[in-house]
C-alpha cells in the first residue's frame, strides 16, 4: 500500500448523499450545499456540518428549522453551483431554476425538483464541531420520479454516483427496526 497524506483521508469516507439544505430567515428562501451528512440512529435524528461560513446558517440558529432536499444525479450542476455562492447576494432558488414548495410545519420550502425533502427542527448545535443535530418533523418523497441515483461527494472535486442496489434485507432482520 502507498501511504496517503492523512490532510485527504477524509476523501476515503466522506459520508453522503449530498444534501440542500433549505431556511427561511423570516424576508426570503435560501439554499446551501452540505455534503457533510450523518444519520444519527434509526430516529428521525440527522447532524450537518456547517457553521458561521455558510450565509444560511444564521436563519438556521435563530430560527431553528429547516428542510434536508435529496437532490439526484441530474442535479448536480446545480448543486454544486449553489454551493460555490452565497445567499446573501444570490437568489438561489430563481438563479438555479429550482421551485420552493411550502412545507407543512416549518417555514424553510421544500424544492420540488428533489427526490425527497425532510422538514426538520434544530434540536442542538455543537459549536466547537459546527455540528447541527436535526430531527425530522415530516418526510415526503417523489413516488414518480424515475432518476433516483443521488451524489456523494469525494471532497475534493469529484462524485461518486450511486450504482446497483444490493439487498441483504433478509440477513439484516434481526437488526432493522420494524417496518424499515
Amino acid at each position: 500500500m502507498r501511504q496517503l497524506k492523512l490532510s485527504k483521508a477524509f476523501t476515503l469516507i466522506e459520508p453522503g448523499p449530498v444534501v440542500l439544505v433549505t431556511t427561511h430567515d423570516g424576508k426570503k428562501d435560501n439554499i446551501m450545499t452540505i455534503s457533510w451528512t450523518m444519520v444519527m440512529d434509526f430516529t428521525p435524528v440527522f447532524a450537518i456540518t456547517t457553521g458561521e461560513w455558510n450565509y444560511s446558517f444564521a436563519a438556521l440558529r435563530e430560527n431553528r428549522e429547516c428542510v434536508i432536499a435529496i437532490p439526484t444525479v441530474e442535479l448536480l450542476d446545480k448543486v454544486v453551483g449553489i454551493g460555490t455562492c452565497t445567499g446573501a447576494d444570490t437568489d438561489k432558488f430563481s438563479t438555479f431554476g429550482l421551485t420552493p414548495v411550502q412545507a407543512g410545519l416549518v417555514r424553510a420550502p421544500l424544492i420540488k425538483e428533489c427526490l425527497a425533502n425532510i422538514e426538520c427542527k434544530v434540536i442542538d448545535i455543537v459549536e466547537n464541531h459546527d455540528i447541527v443535530v436535526l430531527e425530522g418533523v415530516a418526510a415526503y418523497i417523489d413516488t414518480a420520479r424515475k432518476e433516483r441515483r443521488t451524489v456523494h461527494a469525494v471532497g475534493d472535486g469529484t462524485f461518486i454516483v450511486d450504482g446497483r442496489k444490493i439487498d441483504r434485507r433478509k440477513m439484516m432482520a434481526s437488526k432493522l427496526p420494524s417496518g424499515v
